[in-house]
């Protein structure tokens, strides 16, 4: 059984490990701009199993620094929100059940309205898609963030 707890700056050899792995369904960023990211998040939990880091989720709240489209887009449309940058989950362990254990963690850390994140459309992320359909994410708009890229903004109501 995964443990879900706090990152920790020690943590971003592992989290830029998970990330690469997981490109394009997340972006990828250079290490200097994840400790960026990491440092203006309001909730950055990991799942470690057996001592590792096998998974994780940073969430920034309204009014950060954060310049993506994506994130600009809910601080235009939403006064109150949490919003996913990223979550990733090491190939090993995907399809476990630790993406369900880390959002039920930051919906219980929040007392935001509204969950808030995007799933690439194009090119297309389906098991990303279909799993937040299952948590009741819905999508809210569409957005091209470049040349063949488009993405759904999705919320979720928290409260």
């Amino acid at each position: 059984m995964p443990i879900i707890r706090n990152l920790a700056p020690s943590d971003i050899d592992a989290i830029m490990a998970i990330n690469e792995e997981n490109v394009p369904a997340v972006g990828q960023e250079t290490r200097e701009a994840m400790l960026q990211i990491f440092g203006e998040c309001n909730v950055a939990i990991g799942a470690e199993v057996d001592g590792d880091l096998v998974g994780f989720c940073m969430l920034l709240p309204p009014q950060s620094t954060y310049a993506s489209p994506n994130y600009l887009f809910f601080c235009e449309n939403y006064e109150d929100f949490i919003y996913l940058d990223r979550v990733a989950i090491t190939s090993s362990h995907q399809g476990q059940g630790i993406g369900k254990l880390l959002y039920r963690e930051v919906e219980s850390r929040t007392d935001a309205p509204w969950f808030t994140l995007e799933v690439n459309v194009q090119p297309p992320n389906e098991g990303s898609l279909r799993f937040h359909a299952r948590e009741g994410f819905v999508e809210v708009a569409q957005l091209e963030t470049r040349p063949g890229k488009i993405v759904s903004l999705m919320a979720k109501k928290l409260h």
